[in-house]
């Protein structure tokens, strides 16, 4: 083999090795950087600690995240349900969250609180099939939220506006708190129960 012949044959190597290198390089990269490019981060309008007024209540979650006569589910409480423990003329704390809380109150205005758990209208669920129906408990999709004492950041999709709990998988491959309501994970549990996974089961 001439020399010539040689030194094509280690530059060809070579540029094999830089592309390997150049695709770890890359992957390794995307990975760290696509979460922080795609997803971002809205604070809430105010803190909330539902540990505290989980020790408050009678009745759980549902003394305040209610089924509704008909069956659905009332989400967010209002801030007429709040004001049925708080009086805007008797904080129940002396904090600037309490003094930020007590002004929706007075002025009888909703919380404008971003819903991690929030579905896109393409999608149906129904909390009493889950809960009232199934049995599950809250903690089964939730997590220990109700042992929190202060709300996490909401991340959003910057494409969808989407919260990030509710589509796609976690860091490789993995799900589970905080972000386990997720697609997959609702597939996954109606297979493990024997429940219809059929697409229009979810998406109406």
């Amino acid at each position: 083999m001439s020399s010539h012949q040689q030194g094509k044959k280690q530059r060809s190597r070579a540029d094999w090795i830089l592309l390997f290198v150049g695709l770890v390089i890359g992957s390794a990269f995307g990975f760290w950087a696509t979460p922080t490019i795609l997803y971002a981060e809205k604070a809430q309008p105010l803190q909330f600690n539902h540990k505290l007024h989980l020790e408050q209540v009678s009745d759980s979650c549902k003394s305040c995240h209610t089924l509704r006569e008909d069956g659905s589910f009332s989400g967010i409480p209002s801030v007429q349900s709040c004001k049925e423990c708080h009086e805007a003329g008797s904080p129940m704390g002396d904090g600037a969250n309490e003094a930020a809380f007590l002004e929706y109150v007075k002025k009888n205005q909703p919380i404008p609180w971003l819903v991690y758990s929030r579905q896109p209208d393409c999608v149906f669920f129904s909390h009493a099939a889950h809960t009232a129906n199934a049995g599950f408990e809250c903690a089964k999709c939730h997590g220990d939220h109700g042992q929190t004492t202060k709300l996490r950041p909401y991340e959003y999709n910057r494409l969808t506006g989407y919260s990030r709990d509710i589509w796609g998988k976690g860091p490789i491959g993995l799900s589970g708190p905080p972000h386990r309501m997720k697609m997959d994970d609702c597939a996954k549990c109606h297979s493990e129960n024997g429940v219809n996974r059929a697409c229009f089961v979810c998406h109406k």
